[in-house]
């Protein structure tokens, strides 16, 4: 079994998908687009390494979980041991699978990467696409209005307004002295979060 290089997880969400989900954060990125919601997670370098049959178990004896949701930093980046995972958990499990990158669907298909294209046969849903602070229209689960929601399955399509118009929201967990931001912010909420957690100090 391969390694992953996780930068974060969080085993139940309903920010990033439908249903409740399992959420990871792979570290790494080629990109650095500027006013990454995630800039720590940018820089090549290992931080958590985790065995992929220890993480599907863990995905799997969540209770009550609908789906994956793989972010980053950029999941591509370590698309072998992504194939391993969504190969371990289809196995045993028929979960939903949402995907974000910052290539385009059309890029990741004209590399005829036959690691690639078994991937994307895994994914329900592909959000693809840098994203452009000037394009943030404050809507559904992409970040700019220039990154595409691909329905790979047709799986989620029913709740196609999910990704495209909901309202953002967000969960913040605590650990500690630390705390983990998890969704798609809507505009304006790091500044009144680092506000409020400069007035409870």
């Amino acid at each position: 079994m391969s390694l992953l290089n996780l930068a974060e997880l969080c085993p139940a969400t309903r920010t990033l998908g439908p249903g409740r989900r399992f959420a990871i954060w792979v570290q790494g990125c080629c990109f650095n687009c500027p006013g990454c919601v995630s800039p720590d997670w940018i820089d090549q370098k290992t931080a958590h390494l985790v065995e992929v049959q220890t993480l599907g178990d863990l995905i799997l004896n969540t209770p009550n979980l609908d789906g994956l949701t793989v972010s980053g930093g950029e999941p591509m980046l370590q698309v072998a041991a992504l194939n391993e995972l969504c190969l371990y958990l289809r196995q045993r499990r028929d979960l939903s699978i949402i995907c974000f990158t910052g290539f385009t669907l059309k890029q990741l298909k004209s590399r005829q990467d036959p690691q690639i294209s078994t991937l994307l046969a895994a994914i329900d849903v592909l959000i693809d696409g840098q994203y452009l602070a000037e394009y943030d229209d404050n809507r559904g689960l992409r970040g700019s209005s220039n990154q595409q929601v691909h329905f790979l399955t047709s799986r989620h399509l029913p709740e196609k307004q999910w990704f495209d118009c909901r309202r953002r929201d967000v969960e913040v967990r605590l650990r500690g002295e630390s705390a983990l931001m998890v969704g798609v912010p809507p505009h304006g909420f790091s500044d009144k979060f680092k506000l409020a957690v400069d007035r409870s100090c």
